[in-house]
């Protein structure tokens, strides 16, 4: 009796004659699915017709509701490195310029929130980009934070698109905005966090996207299985950082829902434009969040050049 043929016998009623790893396997909805995930075979399965191809137990697992997932199978996406940095945005290969060096600045308070054992911050590593207002920069501060944060020797980063009503990050990193992601791991039990994330061609920086729209986005996010989702992205790596860009404070009630969640906050504050009043009305919504940070955006730069000779 083959390998498969054994791991069918733990099937019942579920006709595997004809599979080979990478296969769906069909099951009649009616019947009572298997909870329990059950490897292929206990060190390798061959694949159908014989030869010297073969994959590893890690990698072929049959799931909770038999879907089989190849771990290795994650979504890439390459950044336009030269592209971003055109438009401001901090990259590997232009870290001299003046806003790499503002962001090496932001940045240093919140990775000693996030990794302190000292600082009593609990999920200090889940840290929310938001604003009051749209357009005072956010999403480009969230971005660039994500970026500086990627730089780091210990510590990799996660951006999640968190702005569930109006994501930018889809176009202005060039992937499409119709990618599964949070929301459809809240609504969808079958999926994991790990089945929407997208690696980047920057080796420390891995995307979520918002995923797609829903009515209800507020209380999604507010659910029980998003909370689970949170606990998991702040314990399941030690050196891991993740950011939320959420949408505005006060257009949206997705960011407060998301606030009362987070271990520190970063509002950005737009230069000549947003009023203290507003700025004030914004802190309250978030008195939740022990740690509140602000960036004063979009400030009018003096002198004629730059830090290092870049403006």
């Amino acid at each position: 009796m083959s390998l498969i043929e054994r791991a069918a016998g733990k099937l019942a009623k579920k006709d595997i004659k004809n599979f080979v790893p990478g296969d769906v396997l069909q099951h009649d909805s009616r019947e009572k699915s298997d909870r329990s995930s059950l490897f292929l075979s206990d060190t390798e399965v061959e694949k159908k017709g014989g030869g010297g191809s073969k994959v590893a137990r890690s990698d072929l697992l049959i799931d909770p509701v038999n879907r089989v997932t190849d771990t290795k199978s994650a979504k890439r996406i390459d950044i336009d490195l030269e592209g971003l940095h055109r438009k401001g945005v901090v990259t590997l290969h232009h870290t001299k310029s003046e806003v790499a060096e503002q962001f090496r600045l932001i940045k240093r308070p919140l990775l000693a929130n996030a990794f302190n054992p000292d600082s009593g911050i609990k999920n200090g590593n889940l840290i929310m980009v938001t604003s009051s207002l749209s357009g005072e920069g956010k999403s480009f501060c969230s971005l660039n934070l994500a970026m500086s944060i990627a730089m780091e020797m210990d510590h990799r980063v996660l951006l999640v698109d968190a702005d569930v009503a109006r994501p930018s990050i889809p176009v202005t990193l060039g992937f499409s905005p119709e990618e599964p992601g949070l929301l459809d791991v809240i609504r969808d039990p079958r999926l994991s966090i790990s089945d929407v994330m997208m690696k980047t061609n920057v080796e420390k920086l891995t995307l979520i996207p918002a995923g797609r729209r829903h009515t209800q986005a507020t209380e999604l996010l507010a659910s029980q299985s998003m909370r689970s989702i949170l606990v998991e992205l702040a314990q399941r790596y030690h050196d891991r950082v993740v950011i939320f860009d959420s949408p505005p404070l006060l257009l949206t009630s997705e960011s407060r829902v998301l606030a009362g969640q987070m271990g520190q906050i970063v509002l950005v504050v737009e230069a000549e434009r947003t009023t203290q009043q507003t700025v004030k009305e914004s802190l309250q919504q978030i008195e939740v969040c022990d740690v509140v940070n602000l960036i004063y955006n979009k400030a009018r730069a003096h002198g004629s050049a730059g830090y290092y000779g870049y403006y």
